[in-house]
């Protein structure tokens, strides 16, 4: 029942927000994203993904999140110094939000998203958070993205291989060929399947060599820690459990070596 989402006990359930209309136009970004965004939506796959969720909606289905790209709204490309991956939005009511792992405060926290807790907590120190946004890294140049960015009320992947996945490798390949340090956290095979990207892109040449170093290496660095996705089928599965991986301390550790502060704070209540 959608009540079992929220983490309270006799409710009153809001009707739960969802995308209502193909309007990428309306979708608030940070400027900075817009470059690679337009070049999508005037390409091939752009206009397919387009006239696929256009069709989706024209049909009846019931499309989260709301805003597919809150991710890029709270997040500005100068700023994004961490990428935390994921696949697919939540598929439930009041779940997705268009941050990767994340749900509005008040909705039942997803064992996923629990297990992250679990993890920061024993990574870090940190409490266990009652509340799961995780608005507050976004809004710290943490990139919270999925792969596919609209999915189907209760149909998981629904939405996959329609051409979300071209965009987010752009966005992806835009971090890194221009992000000075980034650590990329690759939670499973899907996210870590992108590795090899990010490590080619990070590695391009630096246009009018204006980037580079003395020694001739582009003046951009790249942490990719690599783990067993969250989920409880997997979060405690050899040979790289998620539970234990210590991807947070060892993300900020970097980060500071490299002038770049992170906390992981979160609002716990």
């Amino acid at each position: 029942m959608t009540s079992d989402l929220f983490s309270g006990g006799d409710v009153q359930v809001p009707e739960a927000p969802r995308l209502t209309a193909w309007a990428p136009q309306d979708w608030i970004v940070q400027p900075d994203w817009r470059p690679v965004l337009d070049a999508f939506w005037r390409s091939a796959q752009g206009v397919s993904l387009a006239t696929f969720v256009q069709s989706r909606l024209a049909a009846g289905a019931l499309v989260y999140p709301k805003h597919p790209l809150w991710a890029l709204q709270l997040t500005p490309l100068s700023q994004v110094k961490v990428v935390i991956l994921g696949q697919d939005p939540y598929h439930g009511p009041h779940q997705a939000q268009g941050l990767s792992f994340s749900v509005s405060p008040g909705v039942k926290i997803p064992p996923s998203l629990r297990n992250i807790f679990k993890e920061l907590q024993r990574d870090v120190g940190l409490p266990m958070s009652a509340n799961g946004s995780l608005e507050a890294w976004a809004k710290r140049g943490v990139l919270l993205l999925n792969t596919s960015l609209t999915v189907e009320d209760g149909q998981p992947a629904s939405h996959a291989k329609r051409g979300w996945e071209q965009l987010t490798d752009a966005l992806l390949g835009e971090v890194a060929r221009t992000a000075p340090v980034c650590v990329y956290m690759l939670w499973g095979a899907h996210a870590q399947a992108k590795a090899e990207m990010i490590d080619r892109e990070t590695r391009g040449s630096v246009a009018s060599f204006e980037g580079l170093r003395s020694g001739g290496a582009p003046k951009r660095e790249a942490l990719v820690l690599k783990a067993n996705h969250p989920s409880p089928l997997s979060a405690l599965r050899a040979p790289q459990p998620f539970i234990g991986c210590g991807h947070f301390s060892q993300a900020q550790a970097w980060l500071a070596e490299k002038n770049q502060s992170m906390t992981w704070t979160l609002d716990v209540t």
